[in-house]
């Protein structure tokens, strides 16, 4: 695997920071999981499908394949315990706050000066400078709503609705990982660890970046607009006499018109003097969307997406996750993982989403049990077995 022999320790919790973590493990490296006593928060989510390890698909699709040790840090005993741990490695990664951090000597500059060739990974809410950068921060907060992501997906006027968690931690997973890369590429050059740092609020910024950039460069940018009064009328989604929903997704200016009318079964409406042209398309677009409804709606979606495919238009289904999880391009691609269900079967998972051909894991162990590996992993740090007894009882570690 790509990254055996990196050692990283991953003092995180909730999802970006162990997404991140997670990745590295899926890619080979060897992570240890540090989690105070308790566990961390996502352990308890959907308890009503834990299964007998304690564990849940949440939790176990960024924390699979690590080990867990559980340290407590407000004492002495687990501070010195996690500082080892970072001695010895070569990625610290953690969204725990700065300030709690700094207190408890597990700051960059303290934990660098003991490894200078550590690369210390840092995930905030809104970055680490700035008059509100102390504040919490969670992926609908700082990724989702204060970045500006949210009010673009919905169309204008439209209230605020929610969504489901963990897409602006995933993608600032991504860009932990990206940016853990690079400071370890340019270590090779150096010998020296770096500080990295990524917050959720400037994830969601990047990921709306071309919008953003329209905004910043002319002072506005375009709302989003509802189905039925498009910029483009072949720019949208349609729904089929079986209740299939699709989108295309036009190619430059006119963007395949004429097929797409064509495959919709209204080639009628090439010589329609209201669609004329781009120019008259736009300015009628209502209309067209009317009309493209009535030759989409009469025709089942098997048969829409063999003439979409004929014509090499590019169009996708919209699919709900189940969907998704019988979706045979989507399982050749490389979407799914096998995780060991600490039984002797496995089940599936998302995967990593990078592939490395002849690299590949087909298949990735469970996610500890909390403190699974706290006995193991303080003996590796040289802690004999009566010292180890100490810190139990005192519960410095569990």
């Amino acid at each position: 695997m790509v990254l055996e022999g990196l050692k990283v320790v991953d003092f995180s919790a909730y999802i970006a920071g162990p997404g991140a973590a997670g990745i590295l493990a899926d890619w080979g490296a060897e992570v240890i999981k540090v989690e105070r006593p308790g566990g961390d928060a996502m352990r308890h989510v959907f308890q009503d499908l834990a299964n007998p390890l304690g564990s849940n698909p949440t939790f176990d699709v960024d924390n699979r394949g690590k080990r867990g040790v559980v340290l407590d840090i407000t004492k002495p005993e687990g501070r010195e315990a996690l500082a080892k741990l970072a001695a010895e490695a070569d990625v610290f990664l953690t969204n725990v706050r700065p300030v709690s951090l700094k207190r408890y000597g597990l700051d960059d500059a303290t934990l660098r000066a003991a490894n200078p060739r550590l690369v210390y990974a840092v995930i905030t809410g809104y970055g680490l400078e700035g008059p509100e950068a102390h504040l919490p921060g969670f992926d609908v907060t700082a990724f989702w709503a204060r970045s500006g992501l949210g009010y673009m997906t919905a169309p204008k006027g439209a209230e605020p609705f929610l969504r489901t968690s963990g897409v602006g931690d995933h993608a600032t997973s991504l860009a932990t990982v990206s940016g853990i890369l690079a400071a370890l590429y340019e270590r090779n050059r150096t010998g020296q660890g770096r500080l990295v740092q990524t917050s959720l609020l400037v994830s969601g910024v990047y990921l709306m970046s071309s919008d953003m950039a329209v905004q910043l460069k002319l002072g506005r940018v375009a709302s989003g607009r509802p189905r039925e009064n498009p910029i483009n009328a072949i720019a949208n989604y349609y729904q089929s006499s079986d209740g299939r929903w699709f989108v295309h997704n036009p190619r430059g200016a006119s963007g395949g018109w004429e097929a797409f009318v064509t495959a919709a079964g209204r080639a009628d409406l090439i010589t329609d003097d209201r669609f004329a042209s781009g120019k008259a398309r736009r300015q009628n677009a209502r209309d067209l969307v009317v009309e493209l409804d009535k030759g989409f709606r009469a025709l089942p979606f098997d048969e829409i997406a063999r003439r979409l495919d004929a014509a090499d238009l590019v169009w996708a289904p919209f699919q709900t996750p189940g969907d998704v999880a019988s979706d045979a391009q989507a399982i050749a691609a490389g979407a799914f993982v096998e995780i060991d269900d600490g039984q002797g079967g496995t089940y599936r998972s998302p995967a990593a989403p990078v592939r490395f051909p002849g690299a590949d894991a087909d298949h990735r162990p469970a996610a500890p049990r909390l403190g699974e590996h706290t006995r193991q992993v303080l003996a590796e740090l040289g802690y004999d077995e009566a010292r180890i007894e100490a810190m139990l009882a005192a519960g410095a570690a569990g």
